[in-house]
């Protein structure tokens, strides 16, 4: 028997008469909605569907050693300033960010390394070193990197695509920055040694885009990156989870876990709320999904108010990979190890067309190795190590069973973690767990377990995308890595930023 609906102003002080706002999903995107939305005037209740907030940046902890679950590249460190500006305090108060040199350590397959450094000069002779007729031409990609940041981040991440007309407007400048080309693409006119042309796409993977085939505006992120920084939270990504709901909390809102919503209430076209799995329904003036794109359309709102975003079309979208990740302590440490190393394996090109294009789980893979114990001790007990190590692999169109498949997968990379970075590392592993794609379908609400949502290729960006305001109901808004501009922490939160221009003053 569904509950009677619960008005939110009854948790409201005496006399709160701001409009109503309910967020779906507290990732970093619905997170970032709530409080601009909160510094607008609005009332909002952030509902997550687990036991803590954060969704793909869940924090798990298991013996003293303490794992960030999702994001751990964290660039444009202004757009988290922002969120703290709106709240009259100092992001600085609250969280502690740490440059981390080199941005990534790169390790081929036959050993070779490569540092990926912020200081110009540094990187330049790391591409000296590797591909010495390869420096004049990494020099222009990087001019280039910058014009298509100047348009592509600074002009339009956080201006809405609503129209067909505001895709027309901004085509002729992606074509003459030749966004119609791939972000290997790009990277192939400049420069000719395969190792460097790896090095300057392997980025777009840590967006979900197969550089092969994502759109080259994702080389921005090369110039971003440089800007910026690569930067740390001390105490891991959580801190600034937890930063982020103390500024919700202080607004007057409120995060409300363990509420899994069901379905977006709709009247006459117009959202007016939600209704809880429990058959709880809340009233709203305003709905804000964080929820995965696809999830939202196709397990949120009913059939009947959808014409666009129909089952039909959803299953018919590219969508990203997915990720295997093995999270384990040690109980030795491994000083030589960077913050974030990428150990490719003995394919590029070939592996990412088995899981992009064949959806088939290869028998080889490549390794990002995060240790954020090299910069914050504090993430493992003394003389420990923390690490993650994340595979891409196909989402779960593949038909991989991964209840029989994970251990095996996660004994593979043991081994080749063992032979190439890690010595010992069998005997020294004393903490472990896994999360495969059926985490990210069933855990954290993902269609096919993608893990980062649609595909970034041109046909399935900007207005391609499913709009930030939405084009099917009135009063539904959203946020997060299906929507525009995409995925990654940069636009997640810009997502967020186009709120200000799409949802009406409080």
């Amino acid at each position: 028997m569904p509950m009677e609906p619960t008005d939110p102003a009854a948790h409201a002080p005496p006399g709160d008469t701001r409009p109503l706002a309910i967020v779906i999903g507290s990732g970093f995107g619905g997170l970032a909605a709530a409080v601009r939305l909160g510094a607008r005037g609005y009332r909002v209740t952030v509902l997550e569907r687990l036991d803590e907030p954060g969704g793909r940046a869940l924090v798990h902890r298991q013996q003293g050693f303490t794992f960030d679950a999702g994001p751990t590249v964290i660039t444009a460190p202004f757009l988290f300033e922002e969120l703290w500006a709106l709240c009259g305090k100092r992001m600085a108060d609250d969280v502690q960010l740490r440059p981390v040199d080199p941005f990534y350590r790169i390790r081929f397959d036959d050993g070779t390394v490569f540092n990926y450094r912020g200081d110009a000069e540094a990187m330049r002779a790391e591409v000296a070193r590797l591909a010495p007729a390869d420096v004049a031409g990494y020099e222009r990609f990087l001019r280039v990197s910058e014009s298509i940041f100047r348009v592509g981040f600074e002009q339009l991440a956080h201006v809405p695509f609503d129209r067909i007309g505001d895709m027309a407007r901004v085509l002729p400048a992606l074509l003459r920055l030749q966004g119609h080309r791939t972000v290997h693409g790009l990277a192939s006119r400049y420069v000719r040694d395969e190792r460097l042309r790896t090095v300057l796409t392997f980025q777009s993977l840590l967006v979900g885009g197969n550089p092969f085939a994502t759109t080259s505006v994702y080389c921005l992120i090369a110039f971003l990156e440089r800007r910026w920084g690569v930067h740390y939270a001390l105490g891991g990504t959580g801190q600034l989870v937890k930063g982020l709901v103390r500024l919700i909390e202080g607004q007057g809102n409120r995060v409300r876990c363990r509420a899994p919503v069901a379905r977006i209430c709709v009247e006459r076209g117009r959202a007016t709320g939600v209704r809880l799995a429990d058959g709880e329904t809340l009233h709203a003036d305003v709905v804000v999904s964080n929820a995965d794109s696809a999830t939202t359309y196709r397990e949120l709102v009913a059939p009947e108010h959808r014409r666009r975003w129909t089952d039909r079309r959803i299953e018919r979208s590219r969508y990203s990979m997915s990720l295997f990740v093995w999270y384990f302590g040690t109980r030795r440490r491994y000083p030589e190890v960077a913050h974030h190393t990428i150990a490719l394996g003995p394919r590029y090109r070939g592996l990412l067309d088995d899981i992009f294009t064949h959806h088939h789980l290869a028998d080889d893979f490549s390794i990002y190795l995060h240790r954020p114990t090299a910069t914050d001790p504090s993430m493992a007990p003394e003389d420990c190590e923390a690490f993650y190590a994340l595979a891409p692999v196909p989402h779960l169109a593949s038909g991989t069973d991964w209840t029989q498949a994970a251990e095996p997968f996660r004994q593979r990379v043991q081994a080749r973690l063992e032979a190439t970075l890690l010595p010992d590392l069998s005997r020294n592993v004393v903490t472990s767990r896994v999360m495969t794609p059926l985490d990210f379908q069933d855990r954290l609400g993902s269609f096919r377990g993608a893990a980062f949502g649609l595909e970034p290729v041109l046909t399935q960006s900007a207005w391609f995308r499913p709009h930030n305001r939405s084009e099917e109901v009135n009063g539904l808004y959203l946020v997060g890595a299906g929507t525009h501009p995409g995925a990654g922490l940069p636009g997640v939160l810009s997502s967020a930023r186009v709120l200000d221009t799409v949802v009406p003053p409080a």
